[in-house]
């Protein structure tokens, strides 16, 4: 089945430019809370515009097929999107990111079948390679992401002996078969080769720990777009080598900066290991006369009610707890009683990049009271009290202070240069990284245990009585 009529390739070529310049607008507008829902209509309308002039090639056939794809996928996205919990936002966007990179193999996989033994060009056959080499290893990482966020493994690194070498020994398997797939044309290789890749992919992810899943899943995302460039080359189609060497570019590039916002190099995150339970280094300490002060909602809502300035530092239990309604009806009590009252963004709160950006924006809070660490920082010492929700490893001051913490040198949020603290959680567990919390210990905190949920509704309550 054909549409009955075919658009020059320049016409499509056109289009494709078109589509590329409606990535970049919408990845561009994605930088900012206030326009990143409109960047991401902007980014799909280029997406429509792509595929719709892909589908008007002559090489183009079996419009059922296709048909039938669009709605599966469609149905199944949509659903996702709509239902999903904005908590669960992070297990979303590593399965996006698997889809994506599994996709690209399965297509290169195909393509490589009915190219072999053709005498195809060289190129087509090592983009095919990569594709399924990157495109796999992209599919069983994601999975495992998606598994420790979801908590159906371990958030803490998985790690056994010989693991590294053993890496080591599947990535040069998988490199030598996809040269033998390359060279020979060899189906049976790259069968291989597919294998190794999903085996290496999980590997890889498990002795990652959950602090550092954001790096990891913005890692993900841009080894998706390297497939997508791989696959783009081997069907010989424009629109998915600039799509994918977009989201490869962008993603590279939010690793790296989510690397630098926790000082700690790409290569520390991926082998690293970091989240192993510590013994020794780093643990904050109550022998020397410190204890930890437990606190009540009614004496907080006293605290934050006759405040200037609250500054409210959101974590991975406030998603948890899905509690975000709950802290913009608390700041609406206080603005009405005349507190100024802001949210400090760590870079990587949360599991994955902007999920406190995210959470919050789903509550309505604006967008200009959510403040980056770099912006928000100076403002602790002129704060009354400074809320902290869920928040533990970047709130550590150990992490200035310490040398022989995991965590030394990782920039934090100066929450402990606030006049009083105020730490919402449910115990005195530690966070990813594995070592207790100097700021549990700060004569100037006080705990609030239990549930955030439960907790905030306590406050809200006890506020209106103030």
């Amino acid at each position: 089945m054909t549409l009955g009529f075919s658009l020059s390739e320049n016409v499509v070529d056109l289009a494709y430019v078109a589509a590329a310049i409606a990535f970049v607008i919408g990845i561009k507008a994605l930088s900012s809370p206030r326009t990143a829902r409109r960047g991401n209509m902007v980014a799909a309308v280029g997406m429509v515009i792509a595929i719709a002039f892909t589908l008007t090639l002559d090489e183009v056939d079996h419009y059922w097929f296709v048909a039938v794809g669009l709605a599966v996928g469609a149905a199944i996205g949509v659903t996702g999107a709509r239902f999903v919990r904005m908590t669960a936002m992070p297990q979303m966007v590593a399965l996006l990111n698997g889809l994506g990179g599994g996709a690209a193999a399965l297509v290169a996989t195909a393509e490589f079948d009915n190219v072999a033994g053709t005498d195809p060009d060289w190129n087509v056959l090592l983009a095919a390679s990569l594709s399924v080499l990157i495109g796999s290893l992209t599919f069983s990482g994601s999975i495992i992401a998606f598994a420790k966020l979801q908590e159906l493994l371990t958030g803490r690194p998985i790690v056994f002996p010989a693991q590294k070498p053993l890496n080591a020994a599947l990535a040069a398997a998988a490199i030598g078969l996809g040269a033998w797939a390359w060279i020979d044309e060899s189906m049976t290789a790259l069968v291989l080769l597919i294998v190794v890749s999903l085996l290496l992919g999980a590997l890889f992810v498990l002795p990652i720990g959950g602090a550092d899943m954001p790096v990891v899943i913005a890692l993900l995302n841009a080894f998706s777009g390297l497939s997508g460039v791989a696959t783009g080359f081997v069907i010989q189609n424009n629109a998915l080598i600039i799509g994918g060497a977009l989201v490869g570019a962008s993603g590279t590039l939010l690793s790296v900066l989510m690397g630098k916002a926790m000082n700690r190099s790409l290569a520390n995150v991926l082998f690293g290991a970091f989240g192993q339970v510590q013994a020794g280094a780093g643990q904050a300490r109550a022998d020397d006369g410190r204890t930890v002060r437990s606190t009540t909602a009614a004496d907080v809502a006293v605290q934050l009610a006759y405040a200037r300035k609250v500054i409210v530092v959101p974590g991975y239990g406030l998603a948890v707890s899905q509690a975000q309604h709950d802290v913009r009806q608390l700041a609406q009590l206080l603005e009405e009683k005349g507190v100024d009252v802001v949210y400090a963004i760590h870079p990587v709160a949360g599991r994955m990049p902007g999920h406190m950006n995210v959470l919050l924006a789903e509550a309505n809070v604006p967008y200009d009271q959510l403040k980056e660490m770099d912006r928000v920082n100076p403002e602790f010492p002129q704060a009354d009290v400074a809320l902290v929700i869920g928040a533990n490893d970047v709130v550590n001051p150990a992490a200035r202070s310490d040398a022989g913490s995991p965590i030394y040198g990782m920039p934090i949020l100066d929450v402990d240069k606030a006049a009083s603290i105020v730490v919402m959680k449910r115990s005195m567990a530690t966070g990813f990284a594995g070592i207790d919390n100097e700021l549990f210990l700060d004569e100037k905190t006080t705990m609030l245990f239990g549930n955030a949920k439960d907790s905030l509704l306590d406050l809200i309550g006890a506020v209106k009585e103030v």
